[in-house]
């Protein structure tokens, strides 16, 4: 099954979102390193390209990119159920 052109496993499978309590006070990084997944959204909120964002974070893979934008669509759903 597909929502929006990616398939429903893919949404639910964030291999590369992590969370450990001593690092980045446990918010969600990517792959373990200090880059939040706020910090990629902040990012792309003020206009920066993909390829800027992995010029600048060359650690970085596209597919980082692609999972924090997922997961933060996951959880704000998940935010948006819980509150009502």
């Amino acid at each position: 099954m597909r929502v929006l052109g990616v398939r429903v496993d893919q949404m639910l499978n964030f291999d590369r979102i992590t969370h450990e309590p001593g690092k980045m006070g446990g918010r969600a990084c990517i792959r373990g390193l200090r880059v939040t997944v706020s910090m990629i959204l902040g990012q792309i909120g003020a206009g920066r390209t993909n390829a800027e964002i992995l010029a600048d974070y060359p650690y970085l893979e596209a597919e980082d990119l692609s999972q924090a934008l997922r997961y933060a669509a996951d959880n704000l759903h998940f935010l948006r159920r819980s509150s009502f």
